[in-house]
């Protein structure tokens, strides 16, 4: 094991700013899985378990903690942005299965902050202004953007004040029941009560599938290495202390809200923790969780969009992707056309109006990339490195591919077909980058073309 020094284990020379902290790091993690979906969630999961929402939200959270423990060893083997796509390199040899493993997360990942933008625009904020969603979604993320070139630790710091506002709506929700619950109130006995003629087993993994879309999030935080300080200790602490505590409160809010209301009442509201809030009868406005959903919609795109710009650049870095992409702000340190890029694509997804199919292929699309690390991780044991790094056990990775197979068997077919289609365009985009970049060789021999693999020792 190797100690700290003045160049942290794991440290590696990089051309961004090392300014994320082991809480800012935590906090990231955590507010980027939190998410705004466990808002809307109990309702959608009531359908599948009835009241034992607690249990497809235990079973979702060790899942997620399989191909979590291949991050965190990956992550500090190989501390350079690109995350994913970086490992597939390493592992297959090739650049095109990096370059689709980073697209499948780029396509993700601005999906989702368009997704996120719309939601912003619409219901939450019509609470407060009556004006058009169009036009809000693309003003918000314009902000986002603001912030995100303005520099890491100013949006880092943003992100620990949206995350501990988002947290203290969740813990609003089973504070208040706790209340009630003490009062006499509620019945403790849904929690064992499943559909009729839905055996508990196969209602707790059906319910599984849609409670993992909640802890979907950790991911991103692989993007950010390079602007992490001391990476070996401080990624694997910040990415395991974030999905134990995400779980625990997402465990406590399904109990919560499973004692306060029965599922057909769960099932039939489009705000099922504030119809959880007002079943206890204590005074708290509703108002009040409108501004913070808001909250939360924010601080899940801002922390999406942070990274898929790095994505961006670790991919432009690796010549996967056109060089200016990888072009950084001097002093700020950060990389803006990579921003501006993703920026306006997600801008232009806002357009669309019916994210629907595009958010179930969001999931698909991860899913892929979760595989794909899974499988990177047992490959690249053979391959050594000079610094110290986090190791998981061998089974781990094991139990997440098989995990990633059977959400996968989950998926219907329109969705398979639409994530088809996606990559088919990724692999096209690639074949045209490289097909210009050997042109652009043949008549400058001092411009570099993609290697076709990673030189090992």
């Amino acid at each position: 094991m190797t100690t700290d020094t003045a160049a942290p284990a794991g440290e590696q020379p990089t051309r961004l700013r090392r300014a994320i902290t082991g809480p800012l790091l935590f906090a990231f993690i955590l507010g980027d899985v939190l998410g705004a979906g466990i808002y809307a969630l109990m309702g959608v999961l009531s359908e599948k378990v009835g009241g034992m929402l607690w249990a497809p939200l235990l079973l979702a959270l060790l899942l997620a903690l399989l191909t979590a423990g291949s991050y965190a060893e990956l992550v500090t083997k190989y501390p350079r942005a690109g995350g994913a796509s970086v490992f597939a390199e390493r592992a297959f040899r090739s650049p095109l299965v990096s370059f689709l493993v980073g697209f499948s997360m780029l396509a993700a990942g601005v999906t989702s902050a368009a997704g996120l933008a719309i939601a912003f625009a619409g219901d939450y904020f019509g609470t407060f202004f009556d004006v058009p969603a169009t036009p809000v979604a693309i003003v918000f993320l314009a902000v986002v953007a603001a912030l995100n070139a303005r520099g890491i630790r100013e949006s880092m710091g943003a992100n620990l004040v949206m995350t501990a506002i988002e947290l203290s709506g969740l813990v609003i929700v089973i504070a208040v029941v706790g209340v009630f619950v003490a009062g006499g109130g509620g019945d403790a006995s849904r929690l064992t009560q499943t559909p009729d003629g839905t055996p508990a087993a196969m209602a707790v993994l059906a319910g599984a599938v849609i409670a993992y879309y909640s802890f979907v999030g950790f991911e991103t935080s692989a993007n950010m290495i390079e602007e992490v300080k001391n990476p070996r200790r401080t990624y694997p602490r910040a990415l395991f202390g974030a999905l134990f505590t995400a779980g625990a409160v997402y465990v406590l809010v399904g109990v919560a809200s499973s004692i306060a209301l029965p599922a057909s009442d769960l099932q039939e509201s489009s705000g099922p923790l504030l119809a959880v809030v007002e079943a206890t009868g204590v005074s708290i406005p509703s108002w009040l969780f409108s501004l913070i959903a808001l909250i939360a919609v924010a601080n899940g795109a801002l922390l999406t969009m942070i990274m898929v710009s790095r994505l961006t650049y670790g991919m432009a870095e690796q010549q996967l992707l056109p060089g200016v992409l990888g072009r950084v702000l001097p002093n700020r340190k950060t990389p803006w056309v990579a921003i501006l890029t993703t920026t306006l694509v997600a801008m232009g997804l806002t357009l669309v109006g019916d994210l629907a199919t595009l958010a179930e292929t969001v999931v698909l699309l991860l899913l892929f990339v979760f595989l794909s690390v899974n499988v990177s991780v047992l490959v690249l044991r053979r391959d050594r490195v000079e610094h110290d790094h986090f190791r998981i056990w061998t089974f781990v990775p094991v139990l997440g591919i098989a995990s990633c197979i059977l959400l996968l068997t989950q998926q219907r077919g329109v969705v398979w077909l639409f994530g088809g289609i996606l990559l088919a365009v990724g692999g096209v985009l690639y074949l045209l980058a490289r097909w210009g970049r050997r042109r652009a060789a043949s008549t400058d021999p001092s411009i570099d073309t993609p290697k076709e693999s990673h030189e090992h020792a």
